[in-house]
């Protein structure tokens, strides 16, 4: 006999998880390895200026602004 609940889960917790979840999961680990993986200094020139940084806060910044551009485009696909 199956062990399902009311709701219709299988009531296995990986199971469970949706398939976006897990993408975004497996992209953030290897996000936090690959920042944790450069660490030295680097220049780098926002078109005028150019700024020496660890190489981390870089990456980092990357993230957040790709993730937040991810999110502006998915909340404005929801809209149409």
């Amino acid at each position: 006999m199956a062990n399902t609940s009311k709701s219709g889960r299988s009531g296995n917790f990986f199971a469970d998880i949706s398939t976006q979840t897990w993408v975004a999961v497996v992209v953030v680990i290897l996000a936090v390895w690959f920042v944790l993986a450069n660490t030295k200094s680097v220049s780098v020139r926002f078109w005028i200026p150019t700024v020496e940084a660890p190489m981390w806060i870089i990456l980092v910044g990357a993230v957040l602004v790709g993730a937040f551009t991810g999110w502006m485009l998915k909340d404005r696909r929801d809209r149409r």
